[in-house]
């Protein structure tokens, strides 16, 4: 019998779990990504010859079986607990919140989506239509408007809102917020944090997440975000010190504004089996890093499945 053969689309963190999870189950998996590199939105590339986290900001783990992934992830020293308390900023003042542990990453969270993704990833490779592709299934593995563009009436589709990332590095560190701040209320900024205290390494380096309605004002030119951004740093947490550099990411398409109810993924089966995955399809609620791996791994299952 001729193996089955599935092309995963996008090797973030959900296009890389369902590609292990395939795996496991004997099917042979391509890895297309579109980027130089994996990781997706868990985006860490060398700025200032260090990694900077510039897309999730952590990860937290409840579900029992992401949690045992995460526990292996510390134990081999790739992922370390970061903090559970942040501080919060809003008009009304400073407080702090306590939730779950936030994991970080010592190498910058995308190198746990390489620990997950087979070797021969094709990067840079860009696909226009599922059509060109002949493999027994497709996975799309990506945020709900890129895959709208090639299946575009098979869902009801999630809206995204935009984030654009500043990362500033300061010659030490001058302010004093201790691991990362939520922001309530601002009209430009609504996530600070520390990614020297977040890698554990001390470097003086703040990472800046705008607003959905500041990136909007700026997704042409997102170089121009940066001002705006320090301005609310030096508002928000009392730094006087101009940084030595910055670095800007655009993010169109950071986070969903919704989540697909009880889905965990979307799976079209009428002729050959086409499926969408990623944090989005998140029956547990708010869409976490967590969710985009279960996103992926059951799909990951449901091929396997339609493909038996």
């Amino acid at each position: 019998m001729t193996a089955r053969r599935v092309a995963v689309i996008g090797a973030g963190m959900s296009g890389a779990a369902c590609a292990q999870a395939l795996s496991e189950h004997g099917i042979a998996v391509d890895v297309l990504e579109r980027g130089r590199t994996g990781g997706g939105r868990m985006s860490s590339p060398t700025v200032q010859e260090r990694r900077v986290d510039l897309g999730a900001a952590y990860l937290t783990a409840k579900d029992e079986s992401f949690s045992a992934v995460v526990d292996d992830w510390v134990r081999r020293g790739l992922a370390r607990p970061w903090t559970d308390t942040f501080d919060v900023v809003s008009p009304d003042g400073r407080d702090t919140s306590s939730g779950p542990v936030r994991y970080a990453a010592a190498d910058g969270l995308r190198s746990l989506v390489r620990d997950l993704l087979p070797g021969d990833v094709r990067y840079e490779s860009h696909t226009d239509s599922v059509d060109v592709l002949d493999h027994d299934a497709v996975v799309l593995a990506m945020p709900d408007p890129q895959a709208a563009r090639l299946i575009p009436d098979a869902f009801e589709w999630v809206d995204y809102e935009p984030v654009i990332a500043v990362a500033a590095g300061w010659p030490e560190l001058c302010w004093d917020v201790s691991d990362a701040a939520f922001v309530n209320d601002d009209p430009d900024v609504s996530c600070i944090a520390d990614d020297g205290a977040r890698r554990g390494d001390g470097a003086p380096v703040l990472v800046v997440h705008t607003t959905a309605g500041r990136a909007r004002r700026h997704l042409d030119r997102p170089d121009d975000a940066v001002a705006p951004a320090l301005a609310a740093v030096r508002r928000l947490l009392g730094v006087a010190g101009e940084p030595t550099w910055t670095h800007v990411h655009r993010w169109t398409f950071a986070k969903p504004v919704g989540t697909h109810g009880d889905d965990a993924y979307g799976l079209l089966t009428g002729g050959r089996p086409i499926g969408v995955c990623g944090d989005a399809w998140s029956p547990s609620g708010a869409p976490r890093v967590e969710s985009a791996w279960l996103s992926g791994r059951r799909l990951a299952g449901a091929i396997a499945d339609a493909l038996s």
